[in-house]
């Protein structure tokens, strides 16, 4: 008993750390970029977070059937809900093939991190307001979680410089994941990559760079904590989660030359 604890621990110890690949606003009919991206993903093991926006431009059955070049990678697929998802007016074709809770946020552990997928969609949330069951829900799910690393993900960025800009709808649910100690956020909607240096000890990331498109970045709009911005690039981010902490890199698509990359600490 005592041997197979000892050799079980250093199993664990020599195991390589989980890896998160990260991209949103990914496939359309009317791009290709999307499986350029996916040549990159299948490249790399690991957990897929799908960042919202799967599928232009509705998110029907068709095409997600026609369009949805990653759905070989459904199997790792632990996706959040866009705005595109919902625009049958229910997002039930996404929640089925994704295999989520009606209300399309929920949670999961990945080696010794625990990771949160909200649902920036507020209204057919129930809302992300104080009190909203989302935010109740966030708050108890961070309160139970015992492990020192905390990722969320979700559609809409709480900061961004692009066309959308920072969305004040989740701030919230924002401040529920500083109060509950999150050291990462990743996020979508905005079609560009950026990259803050942390606000309330969370660094976040807009990884809007899956292929349907590119929108500009209005850098005289930068936000004060942007460290990095390009809005010409598509690829994915890869996270490998370690036990204290995280390294990040932006992985372009071929032939590209803007690169990001770094490691930090958890708190």
């Amino acid at each position: 008993m005592i041997l197979g604890a000892i050799l079980a621990a250093a199993i664990s110890l020599l195991a390589s750390p989980p890896t998160l690949i990260a991209a949103g606003d990914i496939a359309s009919c009317r791009s290709s970029a999307d499986e350029k991206t996916g040549a990159l993903v299948a490249k790399i093991p690991g957990t897929v977070a799908v960042l919202g926006d799967a599928v232009y431009e509705r998110g029907t059955a068709e095409e997600f059937r026609d369009c949805y070049s990653w759905a070989r990678f459904l199997g790792r697929t632990r996706a959040a809900l866009g705005n595109h998802e919902y625009g049958t007016g229910t997002a039930t074709t996404a929640i089925d093939l994704f295999g989520l809770t009606p209300t399309g946020y929920y949670s999961y552990d990945l080696g010794g991190w625990h990771v949160v997928v909200l649902n920036s969609n507020c209204m057919p949330a129930g809302g992300c307001e104080d009190g909203s069951p989302q935010q109740r829900w966030l708050a108890a799910d961070l309160a139970r979680s015992g492990a020192r690393c905390t990722l969320a993900y979700m559609h809409h960025p709480r900061f961004s410089s692009g066309l959308h800009g920072s969305d004040t709808t989740i701030a919230p649910l924002w401040r529920t994941l500083v109060r509950g100690g999150a050291d990462v956020a990743l996020a979508g909607h905005d079609h560009h990559y950026e990259r803050f240096a942390p606000i309330g000890g969370i660094r976040s990331f807009v990884v809007g760079t899956g292929g349907r498109s590119h929108y500009p970045v209005f850098r005289r709009l930068s936000r004060p904590r942007s460290v990095v911005v390009n809005d010409s690039t598509y690829g994915v981010l890869r996270l490998t989660l370690r036990p204290s902490g995280y390294d990040w890199r932006f992985v372009p698509v071929a032939g590209s030359r803007f690169r990001d990359a770094g490691s930090a600490g958890c708190l």
